[in-house]
Parts: structure tokens; sequence; C-alpha cells
């Protein structure tokens, strides 16, 4: 093999493994923390396998830990943590996250939203009135409630319809974790809708037994939003990792909306 043929060959591997690599920085990034907000029957760890790509590419990674009492103390725990940035913010929201996201999103920081298979909802919109207009999710028919008031869903729907497209043996691990959601959060409404001022960006799921996936792109062109479909379960973050930090380092690099 001559030098020019070796060289050649040499360039092509390294294309191929910048192709290959998903958060290979194509333009730097603008934005360099970004804050993770999970949704209900689950906890921060359902960004685990999220967060090492992002800190790949230089980003500074929080993950909120939401106790999922109620709307408002999502909320406060969100502001806490966006408290903390040191400067402009991508925030991220998965499920009933997006909810979180859309409140707390109006924070100085925040320079964009990232929705992922998320709920939407305008100010004051009553959300589940919003989603009986779509096709009913079958994973809302597995929530149990306590008798101290707090709700999870059954192993049979977490396995089957929040987590499907993962191994079952996975999937249960992510069940051990999921973390009970009080009623305040089933009739909670917004009072803001961060997405209206700025710049977003939503994944929809469409194997989604948990929202909609119709449900999902009406949220995500209501909004506006730069938006992605892939073939994934509710729990796209953890099936899909390398597509949802696509999105989120799309985000961060983005132009910064006057």
């Amino acid at each position: 093999m001559g030098i020019r043929t070796s060289m050649c060959a040499s360039l092509a591997v390294i294309a191929a493994c910048v192709a290959m690599d998903p958060v290979q920085a194509q333009t730097p990034v603008r934005v360099k923390n970004v804050v993770l907000v999970h949704g209900l029957y689950a906890d921060g760890s359902s960004w685990a396998q999220v967060i090492p790509l992002l800190q790949k590419a230089g980003l500074n990674v929080t993950a909120v830990q939401n106790p999922t009492t109620s709307l408002a103390d999502d909320v406060d725990a969100t502001r806490r943590t966006l408290a903390q940035q040191d400067g402009p913010t991508v925030l991220v929201g998965h499920s009933y996250g997006g909810m979180v996201i859309s409140e707390a999103g109006v924070d100085a920081k925040v320079s964009a939203l990232v929705y992922v298979a998320a709920r939407a909802p305008d100010a004051g919109e009553d959300y589940p009135a919003l989603a009986r207009t779509f096709t009913p999710a079958p994973a809302g028919k597995g929530l149990v409630w306590g008798s101290d008031g707090f709700g999870k869903l059954s192993e049979e729907a977490f396995i089957r319809d929040f987590a499907g497209d993962l191994d079952p043996a996975q999937a249960r691990v992510y069940f051990a974790l999921q973390q009970p959601i009080g009623r305040a959060v089933t009739t909670a409404k917004t009072t803001a809708a961060a997405w209206r001022t700025k710049p977003s960006w939503y994944v929809v799921s469409r194997q989604d037994r948990t929202i909609d996936p119709d449900f999902q792109r009406f949220m995500a062109r209501r909004m506006n939003a730069t938006t992605t479909e892939i073939d994934a379960s509710h729990v796209s973050m953890i099936s899909r990792p390398e597509t949802i930090a696509q999105a989120i380092l799309a985000a961060a690099r983005a132009e910064p909306r006057p």
C-alpha cells in the first residue's frame, strides 16, 4: 500500500469514527450548562445513559431529583438547580418533566428547552382534558394508588407500557427506582409556558404507550419546536441516549434568541 493510499484509508477511518460519535461537535457549543428534569415513575437516574455523552462534549450537566409530590415542589427543585448554574442553561424535561420545564423555563438563565416525549401544556391549560382528545395511552391503566395517597405504575405496566423497548431485566431495575407520585401532580396546571418565548426542541417517541405519539406531535407543532422522531418507547433517553444527546447539543449550539 502506498503512502497516499494509506493516508486516504486513515482519513476514511477517522471520518467514519467522527460520523459514529453522536456527540462529536460540528460547531462549538454556545451554552455549557444543561439541567435535566425527570418525569413521573422515574428519578434522576433515568438520565444515566445521556449524561456521559453530554459530559464527553464538554457540558456541565446536573440532573434534578424531583420529589414528584406536587408540581410546585418539582418546580422549586428545578429552580434551585438553575440558581446553581453559572450562566446560560439548556433545560431538558422528560414526560411530566415537560410541565416542570414549561413553568421553570421562564428563568432568565434558560436559553433553550428540550422536550423528550414530554408534556407541554399552555399556561393554565387542563392537560388531562387535552390528553383525552387523543388516543388514550395504555400505561395510565397501570397506575395504582396506595392508602398513603401516593401512586406507582404496576410492574407489568412499567415493563410493557412505560419501558417497552428495554430488556425486561433492565426495565425491572428502573422499576425498582420508580419514584411514587403525589395526587396533587395529576390535577396540576402550569401558570407559564416558557416554550412561547424560548427556542424549543422536541423528540417524539413513535412507539410510546405512555403519551400518545400524535399528542406529542401536536404539542411539538404548537410550540414550533425543532422536532425529531425516533422509534422508541417512552423512555427514549434510556433506549436511544445518543439521539437525545444530539437534540440537547443542538440546543446548546443554537444562536441565542434576542
